[in-house]
């Protein structure tokens, strides 16, 4: 599995423990609710400041967020 595929798995995940919509978390994050989309598709490749937003947003670290979950 890529690494873009797996962080986008693990924004999922953590989202939806929050019960958090997509949009919610964009909005959180101040990104838009179709980026957060290619992220959690694996579609997008973030910077690492986004990446520290959406980190940021769900209340992670955003080492946990790039963690391969087994």
């Amino acid at each position: 599995m890529d690494i873009c595929s797996n962080l986008g798995r693990n924004v999922k995940r953590i989202r939806l423990e929050k019960a958090w919509s997509q949009e919610e978390l964009a909005f959180r994050s101040g990104l838009h609710r179709t980026y957060v989309s290619g992220v959690e598709r694996g579609k997008r490749n973030p910077t690492v400041i986004v990446l520290q937003q959406i980190a940021d947003a769900l209340e992670v670290s955003a080492s946990r967020l790039l963690e391969i979950e087994s």
